[in-house]
């Protein structure tokens, strides 16, 4: 059973084993180093649940998860004052990825555009995720994606069909 215990990452992180579900939380302090560590925190997350729970997990989801929990983190230290909070949780078969930020303004996806550089990332989180909202908390936003543990109908842990 994965325990609580502390997690360094821009401050504290815990992983807590609930009924059934399995959550992490860490608070990021907004310097430049914070994305990666997010990304770092996630994949330890859901590479742990693999080991010590037998929690089947894709690599591609894994990957998935680290670009989604990068872009939302990115979003959030870019648009929000102050501090970020990242919750990761795992329930149901899903891994949802929670970002709380400051600023009550919720995202929006743009319009396509081909000749935009850049700000694709609300977009691409959309386009992979199986279930996305936004919502006002009493003191800023919350964004949340979530996405399957397997998405591979195969059961391969390569996230791929077999050959």
């Amino acid at each position: 059973m994965i325990g609580v215990e502390a997690i360094p990452l821009c401050g504290e992180g815990h992983i807590v084993r609930q009924p059934r579900s399995w959550q992490a939380s860490a608070a990021l302090d907004g310097d430049g180093g914070c994305i990666a560590e997010a990304r770092h925190f996630a994949a330890d997350f859901l590479a742990r649940l693999q080991g010590e729970q037998g929690v089947p997990v894709s690599v591609r989801v894994m990957e998935l998860t680290q670009l989604v929990v990068s872009e939302l983190v990115t979003n959030a230290l870019k648009y929000a004052p102050g501090p970020v909070l990242l919750d990761l949780r795992v329930a149901a078969g899903m891994v949802e990825i929670a970002v709380w930020d400051s600023d009550p303004v919720l995202p929006m996806a743009r319009a396509a555009d081909v000749g935009r550089v850049g700000q694709h990332g609300l977009e691409i989180v959309m386009a992979i995720a199986q279930g996305f909202e936004a919502q006002r908390e009493p003191v800023g936003k919350r964004v949340t994606a979530r996405l399957a543990l397997m998405d591979d109908l195969g059961g391969s842990d390569a996230g791929r069909h077999p050959v």
